[in-house]
């Protein structure tokens, strides 16, 4: 069997790193091969690409220069450690795909949704997500919670995180307009609260969406 492709998308501060490292150890738990990734990134040709458009190099180029960055390292990222592991039955777990581009270079960088389609029919060969979480909270919350982590770590905010309120909330309504849009693929989930009552809600909704995942593979089902 193939393996599932799970997303998580949403604005800066949103919590998809935390809910993405448990959704593995249940995973795991239950015995399921697992690979997290992230994007850009997740291979090694595309973490460079990663490393020059977060440097805010890539900017003042427009934002269809920088679709075409994220579409290039999503092709290797695809090539490379996606379908890999999808073809031999390991489930992916990936920090953002191509909803991201929709919602930044797409909506915030009003590029016309045609020539968005055409890059992701290029690009993802009709890979698309089993699931997409989108994790919701205001800007304000997001934005806090990033500036706190960055705090921590002694980093810098990086091309995005340096946007101002507008932009952050602008891109919270375009994942929110995604997420209406394919509503049977994405799940909005209201992420300002305790990151355990997350995990419990992201948890409920694979369990509803994809029952397969929600079963320890070591041992067959109880038959009542």
């Amino acid at each position: 069997m193939a393996g599932y492709f799970i997303t998580f998308e949403g604005g800066e501060g949103a919590g998809k790193s935390t809910q993405i490292e448990r959704l593995r150890r249940r995973l795991e738990q239950l015995s399921h091969p697992v690979v997290v990734t992230r994007e850009p990134g997740g291979s090694a040709y595309a973490e460079q690409i990663r490393s020059f458009i977060l440097s805010g190099q890539a900017k003042r180029l427009g934002p269809f220069a920088e679709a075409l960055l994220f579409a290039a390292a999503r092709i290797d990222h695809l090539d490379k450690t996606i379908e890999p592991a999808l073809k031999s039955g390991t489930h992916v777990l990936c920090d953002r795909f191509a909803d991201s581009t929709r919602a930044y270079q797409g909506a915030l960088g009003d590029l016309d949704s045609g020539l968005i389609d055409s890059l992701e029919r290029v690009t993802l060969k009709g890979v698309s997500p089993n699931l997409t979480f989108i994790l919701d909270v205001p800007a304000e919350v997001g934005l806090s919670r990033a500036s706190a982590r960055r705090a921590g770590k002694g980093e810098g905010a990086d091309r995005f995180e340096e946007e101002d309120l507008s932009f952050h909330q602008a891109l919270r309504q375009a994942f929110l307009t995604i997420a209406r849009a394919y509503p049977d693929r994405c799940v909005v989930i209201h992420a300002d609260r305790p990151a355990d009552e997350v995990e419990e809600i992201i948890w409920s909704s694979v369990s509803e969406r994809l029952p397969k995942l929600a079963r320890n593979i070591t041992r067959p089902l109880d038959v009542a």
